[in-house]
């Protein structure tokens, strides 16, 4: 057959392939400049900004587990004003649009750097952080209340203008369908999910937790079969009828993981802690949908979204 078609229509935006790079896991981009061409990306999230520059919590903050690995990063990030004088200008050097994860403690917080990034046509949108476990203020706790996540969204997505506005759901929730509801009607151009599992290991020596911050983030192969199903939920129940894509990710290292999530429900997809491992994990994975599209004689990749039988 000829060559696959890998783009897909994300929120009105045409991307050349379906796979994303998650927030917090390749950085500002040019730290995987020596390891894949980020311009076959069909898109890139930055780490997350916040108004003012934070250090995170204390360390350790990162521990492997037997299916995947805790963070407790604590968004620590350069700050907007930063972000706009030194890495902003880098984007300029990649053929793919970039998506700019924004969190904050308040909702003023968010707000503000929405409007202070608007302005910049090197950014396509935002993703809004409203599902980080591992903060004191702010994070999850606008993420599993639905009057805030409509209040957050509708503010952010008006602060932010033109831009693309991608709402990052937590799953440490009852029904992650009614908080996808929330931010379907408060105007969010597409959904992303899942963030981290909030979760502990116990060092049993010392009898105290591993991370300084006691929790952090679970991330990895071990989430795969939730996030898939989750996915596929949200899928069924909301974002099918509303015409919302989904960027579904957790726990993809391989293009078999991405492929579920697409069949699942899913637009497109993001990879994340796989890129700690092989950080050149997201461009293998476009080739293995391509060849896979080939093999099951699938023109458009866009096919294979909520496919499932």
């Amino acid at each position: 057959m000829n060559k696959v078609d890998l783009t897909i229509d994300f929120a009105g935006l045409k991307l050349k392939s379906p796979v994303f790079t998650a927030s917090g896991t390749c950085g500002y981009a040019d730290e995987l400049d020596d390891f894949m061409d980020i311009g076959r990306l069909g898109g890139f999230i930055t780490k997350s900004i916040t108004i003012e520059k934070r250090d995170g919590n204390p360390v350790p903050r990162i521990v492997e587990t037997n299916s995947g690995m805790l963070n407790a990063i604590g968004l620590a990030n350069v700050g907007v004003e930063k972000f706009i004088a030194e890495k902003l200008p880098l984007l300029k050097n990649y053929k793919t649009p970039f998506f700019v994860n924004i969190a904050g403690k308040t909702i003023d917080e968010y707000i503000a750097v929405a409007e202070k990034l608007a302005q910049f046509e090197q950014i396509a949108g935002f993703e809004l952080n409203i599902s980080c476990p591992n903060v004191k203020k702010g994070g999850i706790t606008f993420g599993t209340d639905p009057q805030l996540i409509h209040q957050i969204t509708s503010a952010v997505k008006k602060a932010g203008g033109k831009k693309i506005l991608i709402t990052k759901l937590t799953p440490n929730v009852t029904d992650i369908s009614i908080t996808a509801k929330a931010a379907i009607e408060a105007g969010t151009d597409a959904l992303s999910m899942i963030n981290t599992f909030t979760a502990m290991v116990i060092d049993i020596e010392t009898r105290k937790p591993v991370l300084a911050n006691r929790t952090g983030g679970l991330s990895g192969p071990a989430i795969k079969p939730i996030a898939v199903y989750l996915v596929n939920k949200v899928y069924n129940e909301v974002a099918k009828s509303a015409n919302v894509p989904i960027l579904g990710g957790g726990g993809i290292r391989s293009t078999a993981d991405a492929v579920e999530f697409l069949i699942a429900g899913a637009t497109a997809v993001s990879i994340g802690t796989a890129s700690f491992i092989y950080p050149d994990t997201a461009i293998k994975i476009i080739d293995g949908i391509e060849d896979y599209c080939r093999r099951h004689k699938i023109e458009r990749v866009g096919d294979l979204t909520g496919s499932l039988k």
